[in-house]
């Protein structure tokens, strides 16, 4: 089959690699009708990966149809229209059952249960996928939903979601949303979705700020964010959603929240040590919220919000390229040149 790989800094190759094995009994084979690249996916393309080696398949959001299904599977059948969530869980374990696949108790580093992220869960970005325990790891898609948006609802949405609900956005409060790629747009959606009366969108490239503009947010113009949201606002915000991971947002966030105001941070940060100014965060009465996103807890939700048109997921789609264009759809996202927001990819391209 083919597949994109990693073969080292800035190097992701279309490339011809042996057709998967069915992972067990109870798993599956996906053939792939659409994959995405992820912001997680430019850490792998900059060098600067999640594990050592190369020349494994990456990414770790995919939709298609089942071509293949091991006999202990429950739930699930050849023929099946499904998205693979982008993280998978053991199956068994109580967290997992409950659909907390992040606190898998067999999964000693959230990089092997990710897709893409190395070697031990092959990537999406791929014409098949092997996809361990199905019952836990496979989400069946209405008809209702496109591939566009099944795609951003493998780990997008379901991410951005996750940080708006631990924020508790309610109707009537200001929303601050820091970083406008994919994560942020759909941060953006789902303050609207859970009643925000007012959305602020940030975001260093224009036409991502004037993305979030389309989508009814109010881009922050200004080269001093923190002045002009308290400005925009008549002080701080009742919750801010970051979505980027870097110090200077993660910053910026607990800086513009307001007086018992909660800041939410999806973005990945790689920072051991983030110094947080104690005083600020306890005279506000801060709450802060950080994690990773278990996209089969929030799915059932989603699902049904973009079934009856209430989220939009494609959306934040902005190109189409067939996976034999890999290269340049990595070398396009990590440019953030025209107006790019999300790339699916089709494998049949």
């Amino acid at each position: 089959m083919k597949a994109l790989t990693y073969e080292g800094p800035r190097r992701i190759s279309y490339s011809e690699v042996p057709d998967p094995a069915l992972p067990g009994p109870d798993g599956a084979i996906v053939a792939v009708s659409a994959a995405g690249i992820c912001g997680s996916d430019l850490h792998i393309f900059g060098g600067h990966g999640f594990a050592e080696g190369t020349g494994y398949c990456v990414g770790h959001e995919a939709v298609g149809e089942i071509v293949e299904i091991g006999p202990a599977a429950v739930g699930f059948a050849v023929g099946d229209r499904v998205l693979v969530p982008a993280s998978a869980g053991c199956g068994h374990c109580v967290p997992c059952r409950g659909g907390l696949i992040a606190m898998c108790e067999k999964v000693r580093r959230p990089i092997d249960a990710c897709y893409g992220l190395g070697g031990a869960l092959q990537g999406g970005q791929a014409q098949l996928l092997p996809v361990p325990h199905a019952e836990t790891n496979l989400v069946r898609v209405p008809d209702e939903v496109s591939d566009d948006a099944a795609v951003v609802l493998t780990d997008n949405a379901p991410t951005a979601w996750y940080g708006a609900r631990r924020a508790r956005i309610a109707p009537g409060d200001s929303v601050v949303v820091i970083g406008l790629g994919p994560v942020g747009l759909m941060a953006v959606q789902s303050a609207f979705v859970l009643g925000a009366s007012r959305v602020l969108a940030v975001d260093l490239v224009p036409e991502r700020r004037e993305h979030a503009r389309r989508l009814g947010a109010e881009p922050v113009e200004s080269e001093q964010p923190k002045r002009a949201i308290r400005e925009m606002l008549g002080g701080g915000a009742d919750v801010v959603l970051e979505a980027v991971g870097a110090d200077a947002t993660i910053a910026l966030a607990l800086a513009v929240a307001g007086r018992r105001g909660r800041v939410s941070v999806v973005g990945v940060s790689a920072n051991t040590a983030f110094p947080v100014n104690m005083v600020l965060a306890q005279v506000k009465e801060l709450e802060f919220h950080i994690g990773l996103c278990s996209v089969q807890y929030e799915l059932p939700t989603l699902l049904r919000l973009t079934a009856a048109g209430r989220l939009r997921p494609e959306a934040v789609v902005s190109h189409h390229l067939g996976l034999s264009e890999g290269a340049d759809a990595y070398r396009l996202f990590a440019s953030r040149d025209d107006g790019v927001s999300k790339i699916v990819l089709d494998p049949a391209g």
